[in-house]
């Protein structure tokens, strides 16, 4: 017999399916674009190497059914916001213990059953909250939580995760209070078996750097219980997550051991991993050294808001645009470019985490610099240009051989994708795009009560016009656009957002903005 709470979810569903259709006729934005660019997109990948649940000739009907629209001038993020959601899709799994995503579009040694590998869970999550169909994502994270661990060897553990962090996130966006109730105690559980395999005596966690998908980094070691900024910042996201969870299903007890837990891991990491010296969250050695290098995975505590709003912690960002200290021509490198050791460590034959560009980290970078920008008043020299100049350039690093590509890892100077063509490079799933677009750069934010705010990044007179439309938030369908002189999308003049295809505010230009009740 089933039970009550699996007929409250398919009602959920079906209830957000029939407000999507009935807003369906009061979007903005067709869906010609992107039938342009996905017949595009299609071209260049004649040969189809491999086909998962969606194949190339049925990707436009899946992509219009399940994605956010988006239209700007910059022909590069509007292309590239495309080319990320056709190859998302790609990795789309249909299995017989349901729907998962995949990292490498080939079959990998590495990986677990069905080809997964867990090490970009969370961009994979924060990127497909707005898919419309949510049972993809459901599926995908059910299958790390109750499939992974029946297998001999289990993969989940293999990578650090910020997955509790990821499945409070995409709450917001559909608040799917079933669904926090279900896996909550599995969550949890999860954590707990973290802590017994990676926290020492002091509180804090330790990590190698390949564990961390980082490997051959100048901080990093294979055998050494490096303290690193990654794990302790995605254990402190994930322990407020978990929270904030325990707190909407009433569970007092979890929701008190966890904002201790919290609290308690952000005065360590800001205790122990602050370098002062060097201004920089830096990896600390068993020894109790830092290994006196600044890393991009300095910039991850931003991305949880773990730092205190400090002019001193504000400082680090300085380092985003010092061409001695991240700013490269092709993006912002892993490793400070100053640094002796810098691209040193390459493998020859693996992977390189000590300067070249990569996709991975560049995404934890931006989402860090996003929320300093929006959530702290002390931003160092950080301005809305450097988040909207970083962005366009991630975008732009998308090529190779003047076609659409998106590989593992790149040279700072040259874009050359340092792998080559491998075929388990192309469409390679390790970061995220979409969600930078849509809750950064546009910036909206998902709350968990009846509240929509938005908080553009775009710095004040650089578009005259820009909507992001058809995306599903709390069971609505919203439309967010700017039209300088009106007549570009003839909805009216200004900054207009529209819940259901009723305006519900109006103003004469972007700029952050709370609504409530929309």
């Amino acid at each position: 017999m089933k039970s009550i709470q699996h007929y409250i979810v398919i009602l959920t569903l079906c209830l957000l399916q029939t407000t999507r259709c009935r807003a369906q006729s009061a979007n903005v934005l067709s869906t010609d674009k992107l039938r342009q660019y996905v017949s595009l997109f299609n071209t260049i990948d004649q040969e189809e190497a491999v086909k998962n649940y969606v194949p190339n000739d049925q990707s436009f009907e899946w992509l219009a059914k399940n994605i956010p629209l988006f239209d700007c001038p910059d022909s590069a993020l509007r292309e590239i916001y495309y080319y990320r959601w056709w190859a998302f899709r790609k990795h789309l799994k249909e299995t017989p213990e349901g729907y998962i995503f995949t990292e490498f579009i080939t079959k990998m040694n590495h990986a677990g059953k069905y080809n997964a590998i867990s090490s970009a869970l969370g961009h994979h999550i924060y990127e497909g909250r707005w898919l419309h169909n949510p049972q993809y994502i459901d599926d995908y994270i059910s299958f790390w939580l109750y499939v992974d661990p029946k297998h001999t060897v289990q993969r989940f553990h293999a990578f650090s995760s910020w997955v509790d962090d990821a499945v409070y996130n995409r709450y917001l966006v559909n608040l799917d209070k079933p669904f926090i109730q279900k896996n909550l105690l599995a969550l949890d559980a999860d954590y707990r078996k973290w802590q017994q395999e990676k926290q020492l005596p002091d509180g804090l966690f330790w990590q190698f750097d390949v564990r961390d998908a980082m490997e051959e980094s100048i901080s990093g070691s294979r055998k050494e219980k490096n303290r690193r900024p990654t794990i302790n910042s995605y254990m402190y996201g994930n322990a407020k997550a978990l929270a904030e969870m325990a707190a909407l299903v009433k569970n007092d007890t979890l929701q008190r051991l966890y904002q201790r837990q919290a609290a308690e891991l952000k005065k360590l990491t800001l205790d122990s991993l602050w370098n002062k010296d060097d201004l920089f969250f830096e990896v600390k050695h068993e020894n109790g050294s830092f290994a006196k290098a600044r890393e991009a995975i300095g910039f991850i505590p931003w991305y949880f808001n773990l730092p205190d709003d400090k002019a001193e912690y504000a400082r680090q960002w300085d380092q985003l645009t010092d061409t001695t200290g991240f700013d490269a021509p092709w993006g912002i490198t892993t490793a400070e470019r100053r640094h002796p050791l810098f691209r040193t460590h390459g493998s020859g034959h693996g992977c390189e985490w000590d300067g070249p560009v990569w996709p991975f980290a560049t995404t934890q970078t931006l989402k860090g610099l996003a929320n300093l920008l929006t959530d702290y008043k002390n931003q160092g020299r950080m301005t809305k240009t450097v988040f909207y100049d970083e962005l366009q350039k991630y975008a732009r690093s998308h090529t190779m051989n003047g076609q659409l590509y998106l590989g593992e890892y790149q040279d700072e100077k040259t874009g050359e994708w340092l792998k080559g063509d491998n075929p388990r490079s192309k469409f390679y799933n390790h970061s995220g795009f979409a969600d930078l677009i849509i809750s950064d750069l546009i910036g909206l934010k998902p709350h968990a009560d009846n509240t929509l705010e938005i908080h553009p990044l775009i710095p004040e007179g650089k578009w005259d016009w820009f909507c992001l439309d058809n995306v599903l938030y709390h069971g609505k369908i919203l439309t967010v656009l700017f039209d300088k002189t009106g007549t570009h999308y003839g909805k009216g003049k200004g900054f207009i957002v529209f819940s259901d295809g009723k305006p519900v505010l109006k103003r004469e230009k972007p700029a952050p903005v709370t609504i409530r009740k929309f």
